[in-house]
Protein backbone atom coordinates (compact mmCIF):
# COMPACT_ATOMS: atom_id res chain seq x y z
CA UNK A 1 0.00 0.00 0.00
CA UNK A 2 1.22 3.48 -0.86
CA UNK A 3 2.07 5.72 2.11
CA UNK A 4 -0.50 8.35 3.07
CA UNK A 5 0.44 11.77 1.71
CA UNK A 6 -0.62 13.76 4.79
CA UNK A 7 -0.65 17.45 3.63
CA UNK A 8 -0.03 16.30 0.03
CA UNK A 9 -3.03 13.95 0.11
CA UNK A 10 -5.30 14.97 -2.80
CA UNK A 11 -8.40 15.23 -0.60
CA UNK A 12 -6.53 17.41 1.91
CA UNK A 13 -5.26 19.71 -0.85
CA UNK A 14 -8.73 20.10 -2.37
CA UNK A 15 -10.37 20.61 1.05
CA UNK A 16 -7.82 23.29 2.04
CA UNK A 17 -8.30 25.03 -1.31
CA UNK A 18 -12.09 24.96 -0.97
CA UNK A 19 -11.81 26.25 2.60
CA UNK A 20 -9.69 29.22 1.46
CA UNK A 21 -12.00 29.91 -1.50
CA UNK A 22 -15.07 29.90 0.72
CA UNK A 23 -13.45 31.82 3.59
CA UNK A 24 -12.11 34.68 1.52
CA UNK A 25 -14.37 34.83 -1.53
CA UNK A 26 -17.54 32.75 -1.68
CA UNK A 27 -18.99 33.36 1.79
CA UNK A 28 -18.31 37.14 1.82
CA UNK A 29 -19.35 37.77 -1.80
CA UNK A 30 -21.94 35.12 -2.62
CA UNK A 31 -23.32 34.59 0.87
CA UNK A 32 -26.05 32.21 1.89
CA UNK A 33 -26.59 30.29 5.11
CA UNK A 34 -24.86 27.13 3.88
CA UNK A 35 -21.70 28.84 2.63
CA UNK A 36 -21.46 31.10 5.67
CA UNK A 37 -22.43 28.55 8.28
CA UNK A 38 -21.70 24.98 7.27
CA UNK A 39 -19.57 24.56 4.15
CA UNK A 40 -16.26 24.98 5.97
CA UNK A 41 -17.51 22.62 8.69
CA UNK A 42 -17.83 19.90 6.03
CA UNK A 43 -14.13 20.38 5.29
CA UNK A 44 -12.87 20.03 8.89
CA UNK A 45 -11.89 16.35 8.77
CA UNK A 46 -10.61 16.23 5.17
CA UNK A 47 -8.53 19.40 5.66
CA UNK A 48 -7.33 19.14 9.25
CA UNK A 49 -7.02 15.42 10.01
CA UNK A 50 -4.11 14.76 7.62
CA UNK A 51 -2.13 17.59 9.25
CA UNK A 52 -2.87 16.33 12.76
CA UNK A 53 -1.94 12.76 11.79
CA UNK A 54 1.34 14.04 10.29
CA UNK A 55 2.14 15.75 13.60
CA UNK A 56 1.22 12.61 15.53
CA UNK A 57 3.50 10.56 13.25
CA UNK A 58 6.41 12.97 13.84
CA UNK A 59 5.85 12.84 17.60
CA UNK A 60 5.75 9.02 17.55
CA UNK A 61 2.06 8.79 18.48
CA UNK A 62 1.15 7.21 15.14
CA UNK A 63 3.02 4.05 14.20
CA UNK A 64 2.21 3.86 10.48
CA UNK A 65 1.81 5.89 7.31
CA UNK A 66 -1.41 4.23 6.14
CA UNK A 67 -4.48 6.19 5.12
CA UNK A 68 -6.61 7.28 8.09
CA UNK A 69 -8.79 4.41 9.27
CA UNK A 70 -12.34 4.68 10.55
CA UNK A 71 -11.19 4.55 14.18
CA UNK A 72 -8.86 7.53 13.71
CA UNK A 73 -11.50 9.47 11.80
CA UNK A 74 -14.17 8.77 14.43
CA UNK A 75 -11.89 9.60 17.36
CA UNK A 76 -10.87 12.96 15.91
CA UNK A 77 -14.45 13.72 14.88
CA UNK A 78 -15.61 13.12 18.45
CA UNK A 79 -12.79 15.15 20.02
CA UNK A 80 -13.22 18.12 17.66
CA UNK A 81 -17.00 18.07 18.02
CA UNK A 82 -16.81 18.17 21.81
CA UNK A 83 -14.13 20.87 21.75
CA UNK A 84 -15.82 23.11 19.16
CA UNK A 85 -19.42 22.71 20.24
CA UNK A 86 -19.27 22.16 24.02
CA UNK A 87 -15.99 23.29 25.58
CA UNK A 88 -14.98 26.34 23.52
CA UNK A 89 -18.44 28.02 23.63
CA UNK A 90 -18.27 27.85 27.44
CA UNK A 91 -14.82 29.47 27.51
CA UNK A 92 -15.12 32.14 24.82
CA UNK A 93 -17.96 34.65 24.96
CA UNK A 94 -18.47 35.10 21.20
CA UNK A 95 -18.27 31.36 20.35
CA UNK A 96 -21.57 29.61 19.77
CA UNK A 97 -22.64 25.99 19.86
CA UNK A 98 -24.64 24.54 16.96
CA UNK A 99 -25.54 20.85 16.73
CA UNK A 100 -25.84 21.24 12.94
CA UNK A 101 -22.09 21.87 12.85
CA UNK A 102 -21.58 18.34 14.19
CA UNK A 103 -23.74 16.99 11.38
CA UNK A 104 -21.58 18.86 8.86
CA UNK A 105 -18.38 17.56 10.51
CA UNK A 106 -19.82 14.04 10.36
CA UNK A 107 -20.83 14.23 6.69
CA UNK A 108 -17.36 15.51 5.80
CA UNK A 109 -15.78 12.74 7.88
CA UNK A 110 -17.90 10.07 6.19
CA UNK A 111 -17.02 11.29 2.69
CA UNK A 112 -13.34 11.55 3.64
CA UNK A 113 -13.40 8.07 5.17
CA UNK A 114 -14.91 6.56 2.04
CA UNK A 115 -12.29 8.34 -0.08
CA UNK A 116 -9.39 7.26 2.16
CA UNK A 117 -10.63 3.69 2.46
CA UNK A 118 -11.33 3.29 -1.28
CA UNK A 119 -7.82 1.90 -2.01
CA UNK A 120 -8.39 -0.79 0.63
CA UNK A 121 -11.82 -1.62 -0.78
CA UNK A 122 -10.51 -1.89 -4.35
CA UNK A 123 -7.45 -3.96 -3.39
Amino acid sequence: MKAFGYAADPLCVVACGLYALNRWWLAPHVGGAFLQGYFNDLLLIPAALPLVLWLQRRLGCRAHDDNPNWREIGLHLAIWSVMAEIIVPRLIAHATSDWRDVIAYSVGAAVAGIFWQAPAIVA
